[in-house]
């Protein structure tokens, strides 16, 4: 029985276990695989032009040889080296500059004084100005019969703007002076009534719009165009139109080694008129016309610095129907004689000069508006000079020239239509210029052997001495005298600096000049000549810094009190002395 037991039991685990594998045989797994692979990307290659561009530069753009001189300057130092010991250097304080200032101040003869000046930049280029400026004298000149205050204001603004390729600024100009005809003749006795009717008062107005193109890499350098219109108390009217540019051409494209040659073309259209002249007779009217062309050339051989130009102007007086040409070779030559000492230069010129109404009243503003306007030929100017240093802190330059000028103005006192009691003439009503207290024009050739010497001492880096002499000799054509010329003219310069002050000493000296006599009252012919004294007129101004923004300034001028006449009866004022402040400021 328990064998057949054993037995059994073996069987079925036998059995058992086959049956298992054989299960186990017949279930199919699943899985699944990721196969990873390298993975790298490829462009093909672009076909690409392979040409290069070719840049060709203009000349402008090339790069030049710097030609340059260094003018020493000296320093003066008391510091002694030693050794092993390292020392600064002292540069002062650096002064702030300030794009804005305002200047207010008053003095004698109740002369108030303004400034303002105002400039900004903006951050696209742009540049904006203003200015104006006012100052009179409200009492007379002491010992005038008539009123002889005056008033000067002017007012300028301007903008400009920066291109890639140019800049281009735009401004106007606008001025207003008062005057007075206050220089009655001595040689007569003008009695108290004949006084209070005389109406001395001459106003100016000056209006002036200007455009002007800077271009950049071009062969245009520059071009502008400006109007002005200039008139005065008795509708005197002028105008001035002029166009002026100048062009820059390389010359190296035709043989190798030239510099550029430029040339400089304008025209001037000039009209203008006075009510009438001086004997009343009839309208002054002129209207002339001038173009130029001037090309010029800059070289230098064998130590020898050449500039050279021509100088082609049409004239034509629309108003007398005559035409001029002219052509003046134009020449300078500069080199070095001993280096550092002695330079030399010497030359030959002509020009054409466009007289106006309007350069007259600037030199005089006396003068009568019953002008004759022409032009003036100067037909040669020939020089030599030398500067250089005599020491390094000495510097001179000394010139000597002969010049032939043809239709020089020269200042002429008019001639009285009152006796010093009449208040007419021919029937009309005198005008406040016909007293014998104005001047005309007087055209004569004229001949002026000059000599020029100006020397100049830097003392140190605060204090500065210069002075200029200039003496003429005139030969006229026609005139008795060389009419309110005077033969020598000096002048002396000391200046003073630091931190806190400043100072400047003017000296002017003018030898006596030659004015006319009369015979009679209006129409009658020179008599004499008249010798206006010559004078020498001190003027002293300095000021001092409290800081950055403001200061104190004192103006002293006539310091000697010197009793003087710069044209014939026309006094000048005494001493004179004018106090104020100024602050610069940003925005």
């Amino acid at each position: 029985m328990r064998k057949c037991f054993f037995l059994y039991s073996v069987l079925i685990v036998v059995f058992s276990s086959n049956a298992q594998e054989k299960k186990k045989d017949t279930i199919i797994k699943t899985e699944i695989v990721n196969v990873i692979t390298k993975y790298n990307p490829k462009i093909s290659d672009a076909k690409k032009i392979r040409n290069n561009p070719k840049i060709i530069l203009l000349k402008k753009s090339n790069k030049k040889k710097l030609k340059y001189t260094i003018l020493s300057a000296p320093v003066a130092s008391t510091f002694i080296p030693k050794t092993g010991v390292v020392k600064g250097i002292n540069i002062g304080v650096k002064e702030r500059i300030y794009n804005n200032y305002l200047a207010v101040g008053y003095g004698n003869y109740a002369s108030p004084y303004a400034e303002l000046y105002i400039h900004k930049n903006t951050r696209f280029k742009n540049d904006f100005g203003i200015y104006t400026k006012y100052n009179a004298s409200n009492e007379n000149v002491e010992k005038t019969s008539l009123n002889s205050t005056f008033s000067n204001f002017n007012m300028a603004t301007f903008f400009k703007h920066q291109e890639r390729y140019f800049d281009w600024k735009v401004s106007l100009d606008a001025t207003q002076d008062n005057y007075n005809w206050y220089g009655l003749p001595a040689d007569k006795t003008f009695i108290e009534n004949t006084i209070k009717s005389i109406n001395e008062a001459q106003k100016y107005t000056h209006l002036k719009l200007e455009g002007a193109f800077n271009f950049h890499d071009s062969y245009i350098d520059f071009s502008k165009i400006s109007v002005s219109h200039f008139t005065d108390k008795f509708n005197s009217s002028e105008t001035l139109v002029n166009f002026e540019t100048r062009l820059d051409f390389p010359l190296d494209r035709l043989i190798a080694n030239l510099n550029d040659i430029s040339i400089l073309t304008g025209i001037d259209f000039l009209k203008g008129g006075f009510q009438n002249n001086y004997a009343n007779s009839s309208e002054i009217d002129y209207n002339i016309i001038t173009a130029k062309i001037i090309p010029n050339y800059r070289a230098e051989y064998l130590g020898v610095s050449l500039n050279i130009s021509l100088r082609a102007f049409i004239s034509l007086d629309i108003e007398n129907d005559v035409t001029n040409f002219f052509m003046f070779p134009n020449l300078l030559l500069k080199t070095t004689i001993l280096k550092k000492y002695i330079n030399g230069y010497a030359g030959f010129s002509g020009d054409l000069e466009t007289n106006t109404y309007k350069k007259f009243t600037e030199v005089n503003p006396y003068v009568s508006p019953t002008l004759f306007i022409t032009q003036t030929v100067q037909s040669s100017n020939l020089f030599i000079g030398f500067k250089g240093n005599i020491t390094r802190n000495l510097n001179y330059n000394i010139k000597a020239s002969i010049t032939k000028e043809e239709d020089k103005p020269l200042f002429l006192r008019n001639n009285s239509k009152s006796n010093g009691i009449a208040t007419s003439f021919n029937g009309k009503p005198l005008k406040g210029f016909e007293y014998g207290n104005s001047f005309s024009i007087y055209y004569d050739d004229v001949n002026t052997s000059s000599i020029f010497t100006e020397i100049e001492y830097l003392f140190d880096k605060t204090l500065t001495f210069a002075t200029q002499i200039k003496y003429n000799n005139y030969r006229t054509a026609t005139a008795l005298e060389n009419w309110n010329l005077p033969g020598l003219k000096a002048s002396f310069l000391a200046k003073f600096k630091n931190e806190k002050w400043y100072a400047t000493s003017n000296i002017y000296y003018n030898s006596e000049r030659k004015d006319a006599l009369y015979t009679a009252k209006f129409p009658s012919s020179i008599n004499g000549v008249k010798t206006v004294s010559s004078f020498a007129d001190v003027n002293l101004n300095g000021g001092y810094h409290f800081n950055d923004k403001f200061s104190a300034f004192l103006q002293l001028n006539n310091v000697l009190n010197a009793n003087y006449q710069r044209f014939s009866n026309f006094d000048t004022q005494g001493f004179q002395a004018l106090t104020g402040l100024t602050y610069k400021f940003d925005f």
